[in-house]
């Protein structure tokens, strides 16, 4: 599995953000600088990453609902946010107030497997990398704790972008399975 990774690293530049070269302490940054100076919302603003735990769960929801995703239940989203190994968020400060425009998960079991959740970026920030910026900032956390196998779960429309990002489908053959309750 190690083969794949490096060349994964080798052939896919997905690390073309301000934060190349550097591993980010998720927990002595508050906020780190990712990109600057980005349209959106027809105004321009510094985009930052924070892999800060705490967030806004009514701005999340805000966040979920812009891109068209089904409501949950606030109290179960903030059980799987702290049960959450990364958290990486996405906002811009405007007099003083974060916007949340942008948003990933993943959770693990700290040794070899790592799942990505709700990766989701605002429609209006949309098309401009920054999705592919929080992706490899999650995946650049999950491989320096040493997580080799990297799984997430994508909705049909966005599997091309994901497969961008070297992600590949039924690896070796390999399914996923579901049991859910009758």
């Amino acid at each position: 599995m190690m083969a794949f990774w490096k060349i994964f690293f080798k052939h896919h530049n997905i690390f073309s953000s301000n934060l190349n070269n550097q591993l980010v302490n998720q927990d002595a940054a508050d906020k780190i600088l990712l990109v600057k100076y980005l349209e959106g919302r027809g105004t321009i603003v510094n985009v930052y990453l924070s892999f800060n735990s705490y967030v806004n769960l009514h701005d999340l929801e805000k966040l979920c609902d812009s891109v068209g995703w089904v409501r949950r239940p606030l109290k179960k989203v903030k059980i799987a946010i702290d049960n959450s190994f990364v958290t990486a968020s996405l906002f811009y400060e405007q007099n003083k107030k974060k916007f949340l425009i942008g948003f990933a998960r993943a959770t693990s079991d700290t040794s070899f497997n790592a799942t990505i959740w709700d990766v989701v970026i605002h429609p209006d920030f949309q098309g401009q990398g920054l999705g592919k910026m929080l992706m490899a900032q999650i995946i650049k956390q999950l491989r320096y704790e040493d997580i080799n196998t990297i799984t997430l779960f994508a909705d049909p429309q966005v599997v091309n972008f994901y497969k961008h990002l070297g992600f590949i489908t039924d690896p070796d053959g390999v399914k996923g399975m579901f049991w859910y309750p009758l």
